[in-house]
């Protein structure tokens, strides 16, 4: 059901996202400072891209107060836009009853959005 599911995803859209995530990833390696934040980009373009049966794990508590910091200047960087447009398009999702898998996987890809250092994607 999970490759029925990706299927769909990819279609309308996933791949879209992916593609975007992707190349900001690119864009922002550009740069020695932006490579961190490339990396953690690539951790969304992979979860959108193939969002069903993907977990996203936390570490529990990120590694030292370097990845909190990093959480929050990714947040100004581009993590707050990005978390609001998933965070809309899963509640536009969930209005109707067959939307509601897609809505749930935006809404996973909005908690990786705001909080992408001291997370595991498997």
């Amino acid at each position: 059901m999970n490759i029925f599911l990706n299927i769909i995803w990819v279609v309308f859209g996933g791949l879209m996202i992916a593609i975007e995530y992707a190349l900001s990833s690119v864009l922002m390696m550009l740069t020695i400072i932006g490579i961190p934040f490339g990396l953690q980009t690539l951790k969304l373009a992979a979860v959108a891209l193939w969002p069903f049966g993907t977990n996203v794990n936390s570490d529990g508590w990120p590694s030292g107060c370097l990845a909190g910091i990093m959480n929050v200047i990714w947040w100004f960087v581009g993590g707050i836009p990005i978390a609001v447009t998933h965070l809309l398009w899963g509640l536009l999702f969930c209005l109707t009853i067959i939307g509601i898998p897609f809505g749930v996987q935006h809404f996973k890809l909005t908690r990786l959005a705001l909080f992408p250092f001291g997370k595991t994607v498997g």
